[in-house]
């Protein structure tokens, strides 16, 4: 009985033995079944991918140089034909320029028409008739008048406000400037180059030299725009040394800028009116009048005052202030 019993167990661990044999045995199999076959035939990394790698690269270049040559072709025939349009541009605009001269020579500033057409010339001078230039026209109210505004180098004056509301401003658009520069170029134009039809006198300075103006000799223009006629300038230049205005009356019919008159205006005997409203205040009266005492009065002596007083309050002291100042 003691030898069967440890028999058993002397077979069992073999037997267990050659169970685990087995097993490996058929993992093993497995693995060497499953494993990633190679490719005898591919490639191994050496002089052949080398020599592939640098033509494939010299290819890109070689493309990428001929894009480029051709973008910069191209980019050159788009600058040759926009330096030939440029050209025809300016061509155009310098016979614009030409034309507008000989135009404003012919029928402007100088009034000579001999190079204007006949029928054009006839309908701008009939257009400067119609129009409040030389002669008033009869109006049916105040209501139709067409006011004037001022304008200075810097400044223009105007009453429709706009939508600025502000009845002193600088010309903002630019045609507008361009406008108002054109026309005190033209001014000086007919100033130092009068026509021999323009009798001007004292065309000579205090030392006996040709008089000749400059913007800066422009004191104030006034223009109006009638819109079935054109616009009218009044334009006024002055020396500092000299005791007159020069009035130069221009204008547009819708066309080039034609000259209407230009005259002397004599200031050294003209009296100055001023007109001013006054309701109490009677402190700052006596201040203005301190000051028109001093300066127009003793002065000048060419200014006339009218005080109009709104009120009774007050208006006895007003009434004294003046003839005191009437009596020194």
């Amino acid at each position: 009985m003691s030898r069967r019993g440890s028999t058993l167990p002397t077979r069992a661990h073999w037997l267990l033995l050659g169970l685990a044999l087995l097993f490996s045995l058929v993992l093993f199999l497995y693995l060497l079944e499953c494993a990633p076959q190679t490719d005898g035939n591919a490639s191994l990394p050496g002089a052949v991918g080398e020599s592939y790698s640098r033509e494939y690269y010299q290819a890109l270049l070689q493309e990428q140089e001929e894009h480029y040559q051709t973008r910069a072709a191209s980019l050159k025939r788009q600058i040759a034909q926009l330096k030939q349009e440029l050209q025809e541009v300016s061509e155009k605009m310098k016979s614009l320029q030409e034309r507008r001269n000989v135009g404003a020579r012919g029928i402007g500033y100088h009034g000579n028409g001999e190079q204007a057409p006949g029928d054009l010339l006839g309908f701008l001078h009939s257009q400067i008739e119609k129009a409040e230039v030389s002669v008033g026209a009869k109006l049916p109210s105040e209501y139709s008048l067409v006011p004037f505004e001022s304008f200075t180098l810097m400044k223009v004056f105007q009453l429709e406000m706009g939508l600025t509301r502000h009845p002193e401003e600088k010309p903002v658009r630019k045609d507008k400037r361009d406008e108002l520069v054109e026309v005190i170029e033209a001014g000086l134009e007919v100033l130092n180059n009068p026509d021999e039809e323009d009798e001007q006198e004292n065309e000579e300075g205090p030392l006996g030299e040709k008089l000749i103006f400059n913007e800066n000799d422009f004191i104030e223009g006034y223009y109006r725009t009638e819109r079935d006629k054109g616009t009218q300038y009044e334009l006024f230049f002055k020396k500092a040394d000299l005791m007159e205005y020069r009035h130069v009356t221009l204008f547009r019919p819708f066309g080039p800028l034609m000259k209407v008159q230009s005259d002397v205006v004599d200031i050294s005997r003209a009296i100055i009116n001023i007109i001013m409203p006054l309701a109490q205040r009677t402190e700052a009266f006596t201040q203005f009048m301190q000051n028109f005492r001093d300066v127009c009065i003793h002065q000048d002596k060419r200014i006339h005052l009218t005080v109009v007083y709104f009120g009774k309050e007050g208006l006895s002291e007003v009434k004294s202030i003046l003839e005191s100042v009437t009596r020194l």
